[in-house]
């Protein structure tokens, strides 16, 4: 995911991060204390509280609150939002989990999630023409983005019917190729995500046999900070999740105060109110610090970045290495996943758990 236009170029972005952490990573000079801090952010329903926040003043009084200045940028280009990230431009970036391992972690940066934002809740999609079931894909040519989260719902979608795959053969399509491609057809199976998910469905004698709903807690959306810096200016993580918590409050909110916010966020993506609120209604927001903290503290959490490390790894995304362990996992509870000699991707619930307990 994530963002409603594109998620493409991993194999490139993959490159260019590997050689940037080379570049980056050398110096083990500890950051300074700091004032000013930078987010990037790219369109996508789920991350639409933090260009509001800005626009709103949540941002503003959160930053004040603790004596700094976050400046909220957006990227057209969601790829190109996680390199500026890696490249050092961000202190922190929306991200999926799948992402944030194999760009920013697998090339060598030291990153924290501190946010667990949502989970994709039906915002990616298997679909096929002239069939009902998802057995059917045997053997059909499947349209999607390779190496994104539509490639790792693909596999997840063929586990479930027993199938390897090699069974099907993938088409790399850009996500803005996609919708018509799936209108040719000769094209009759295809893995996409919102909003082009929901034109495809429309097409005649089109089904959706899987989604993200069928694997809920697995396509994760992350606020990721680079940890050595998160850990000389921990205010940063403070206001973030304050920022957070307090526009999501006001996403939910049924009143006229929550209506004219989703109104709000959906002009800042470029859309109109409707289908804004229809994206929100397949992304499952975390939409409490408390909830928050028991996702990423569940176990579930290290079963799902299992799978999605060693489907990375199967797909040569740890550039140069030998297993999947290669690139450590933290999470909290001093659980590791992989090699804890070399751990570059952190779940940290620190300042979830400060904001559940009212201590911000």
């Amino acid at each position: 995911m994530r963002k409603m236009i594109g998620k493409a170029g991993h194999v490139a972005a993959l490159a260019t991060a590997l050689f940037l952490a080379s570049c980056s990573s050398g110096s083990n000079t500890p950051p300074a204390k700091r004032h000013d801090f930078t987010i990037g952010w790219s369109i996508y329903a789920g991350w639409m509280p933090w260009p509001y926040a800005q626009q709103a003043g949540i941002v503003k009084k959160w930053a004040d609150k603790y004596g700094i200045k976050i400046d909220v940028v957006q990227v057209n280009d969601y790829v190109e939002s996680v390199n500026q990230y890696n490249a050092g431009k961000f202190d922190g970036v929306a991200v999926t989990n799948m992402d944030a391992l194999t760009i920013p972690a697998a090339g060598g940066k030291d990153t924290s999630a501190i946010i667990v934002g949502d989970y994709s809740d039906g915002n990616d999609g298997v679909l096929l023409k002239g069939a009902d079931k998802l057995a059917a894909i045997k053997g059909r040519q499947v349209y999607l983005v390779e190496l994104s989260v539509s490639h790792y719902l693909l596999a997840r979608a063929l586990d479930t019917v027993g199938m390897k795959p090699s069974d099907v053969r993938t088409v790399n399509t850009s996500d803005a190729d996609i919708v018509g491609a799936f209108g040719s057809p000769d094209v009759t199976a295809a893995v996409a995500w919102n909003p082009q998910l929901s034109v495809m469905k429309a097409l005649p004698n089109t089904h959706q046999v899987f989604s993200s709903a069928d694997i809920p807690g697995e396509i994760l959306d992350l606020m990721v900070v680079d940890t050595k810096t998160l850990n000389a200016n921990p205010d940063l993580g403070k206001a973030l999740a304050g920022i957070w918590y307090e526009t999501v409050a006001l996403l939910k909110r049924q009143d006229a105060q929550g209506q004219a916010a989703r109104a709000a966020m959906a002009k800042l993506a470029g859309t109109d109110t409707a289908t804004f609120e229809r994206q929100l209604a397949t992304t499952h927001l975390y939409d409490t610090p408390k909830a928050a903290v028991a996702a990423t503290t569940a176990p579930a959490l290290v079963t799902t970045m299992t799978r999605v490390r060693d489907f990375s790894f199967q797909r040569g995304l740890f550039k140069g290495a030998a297993s999947a362990d290669a690139v450590g996992i933290a999470f909290p509870g001093k659980r590791t996943l992989g090699d804890a000699q070399h751990v570059t991707l952190r779940f940290d619930d620190r300042y979830m758990a400060l904001a559940a307990d009212g201590k911000l």
